[in-house]
């Protein structure tokens, strides 16, 4: 499979009012088995909503699997689909996701990329020595898609979604410093390297599988003021932030919309290795400069060449 230019971007019929439920009228999910991570909370749950509700059989990848239970109850509730599951996933646990894979079985049509953390106040490390918004937000994700590689190929066409965001204008991948250990932590600038690190997967796994039938792209989901991923900002400093933000704020269920439009439908069959906000392909704009709506994607977050070191030192982290 060649990867495809999106010729409809600047014409598609969704945008940022569109929500969820309404990008994925009309399409048939029956046949496919998607994985939802971080499936229990913010725009998690609509995600997994529309997908369930247009007929997939959903996987809530979750660490808190109580709360995902409840969710996936309330899902298959309001969806009428009973075909909605739980699993434990603990991004930041090599072995955990380790764990998950083995008890994947069978193809894997969607994978969203969806769980993350944002701006924690102190420099947290992993077991294995990883700055917590890396191992979380990036090394997680990574090493789950390649450990259920085979299964996206069983599904012929499988669509990979790398949640990343407008935050990832606040820093490039400093490769020479990953996990401060020389600089001082800032919480923005690790989850803007985090956040940049999510396109930057989604071009390598582009160039590296489209032979096998995946397209993976990244989605900006827009600035949503009532989800949890802030949780670890103060709340008075985050409500002045709001206040005083130039930022268009979305609901959850228009947060959800990009991925679910990314991941399903049928304009963007082969369509791969591109950055969306808005439901649209976003332009290539210079840091910093992507507006109150965050749409548009800095150049380094497509760089091939950073793509592919990414790729390879992730690779090398995991097998330490």
């Amino acid at each position: 499979m060649t990867p495809r230019c999106c010729p409809a971007a600047s014409t598609a019929p969704f945008g940022f009012d569109s929500t969820a439920a309404e990008v994925v009228t009309g399409v048939d999910l029956a046949a496919k088995r998607a994985i939802v991570t971080g499936g229990s909370s913010g725009i998690g749950i609509d995600t997994a909503r529309a997908l369930a509700g247009a007929g997939a059989a959903v996987t809530l990848a979750v660490r808190d699997t109580v709360a995902g239970e409840r969710t996936a109850a309330r899902i298959a509730a309001m969806t009428g689909n009973d075909r909605v599951e739980v699993r434990r996933l603990d991004l930041a646990d090599p072995a955990s996701v380790g764990a998950f894979v083995a008890s994947w079985a069978g193809p894997l049509h969607l994978l969203i990329n969806n769980a993350g953390v944002m701006a924690l106040p102190q420099l947290q490390l992993t077991q294995d020595g990883w700055e917590l918004h890396v191992a979380t937000n990036h090394l997680g994700h990574f090493a789950l898609a390649v450990g259920l590689h085979e299964s996206l190929v069983q599904a012929c066409g499988a669509r990979i979604v790398s949640l990343s965001s407008a935050g990832h204008h606040l820093s490039p991948v400093i490769f020479d410093d990953l996990h401060f250990a020389s600089r001082s932590y800032d919480p923005l600038l690790a989850y803007g390297q985090s956040k940049t690190a999510n396109v930057l997967f989604a071009v390598e796994a582009a160039r590296r599988w489209a032979e096998d039938g995946i397209t993976a792209n990244a989605v900006h989901p827009g600035a949503i003021s009532s989800t949890n991923l802030a949780r670890h900002i103060d709340p008075d400093v985050l409500a002045e932030l709001i206040a005083s933000s130039s930022y268009e704020f979305k609901t959850l269920e228009q947060g959800a919309a990009t991925s679910v439009f990314v991941a399903t439908s049928p304009h963007l069959e082969g369509i791969t290795g591109r950055y969306f906000a808005d439901c649209q392909v976003a332009p290539v704009v210079e840091p910093g400069t992507a507006g109150s709506r965050g749409f548009g994607v800095a150049a380094y977050a497509l760089d091939p060449d950073d793509a592919e070191r990414l790729w390879e030192l992730s690779l090398r982290l995991l097998s330490d």
